[in-house]
C-alpha cells in the first residue's frame, strides 16, 4: 500500500524524463544537421546535464512513501534537490573546462530542457481529468 502511494509520481517523473530526453535527442540531432555536429554535440552536453541532474532528483524524491516516512520524504526532497543543484554546476564545469562545446546551443537546450520541466507536469495533471 505505502509503494502505491509514490507510484503516480514516479510514473509522473519518469514520463517527464522520457520527454525530455526525447526533446534533447531532436533537438541534438536537429542543430547537427541544419547547422553541424559541433553544433549538435553541444546541444546534446547540454541537455543532457539537465535530465542527469533531474533524474538524480526524481531518484532521491521518491525513495520513500507513506506518512510514517514523512521525515524521510522531507529529507530525500532536499538531498534529491541539493545533489540535482551541485551535479549541474559540477557537470557545466567539466563541459566549460574540458570540452569543447558551442556556448549557444548548450545553453539553449539546456534552457529548454528547463522549459520543459516547468510546462509539461501541467499538461500531465491536467490530460488525467
Amino acid at each position: 500500500m505505502v509503494a502505491a502511494l509514490a507510484r503516480p509520481g514516479r510514473e509522473l517523473a519518469r514520463q517527464l524524463l522520457m520527454i525530455q530526453s526525447g526533446a534533447v535527442i531532436f533537438v541534438a540531432a536537429g542543430m547537427a544537421v541544419a547547422i553541424n555536429p559541433d553544433w549538435g554535440f553541444s546541444a546534446l552536453i547540454g541537455g543532457g546535464i539537465f535530465v542527469v541532474a533531474n533524474a538524480v532528483f526524481a531518484l532521491c524524491a521518491f525513495m520513500f512513501s507513506g506518512a510514517r516516512a514523512a521525515k524521510r520524504i522531507a529529507a530525500s526532497f532536499y538531498t534529491g534537490e541539493v545533489l540535482k543543484i551541485l551535479i549541474t554546476v559540477a557537470l557545466f564545469y567539466v563541459a566549460y573546462m574540458y570540452m569543447q562545446v558551442e556556448l549557444v546551443p548548450l545553453k539553449l537546450t539546456y534552457l529548454l530542457v528547463l522549459g520543459i520541466n516547468i510546462c509539461a507536469p501541467v499538461l500531465f495533471i491536467n490530460n488525467k481529468k
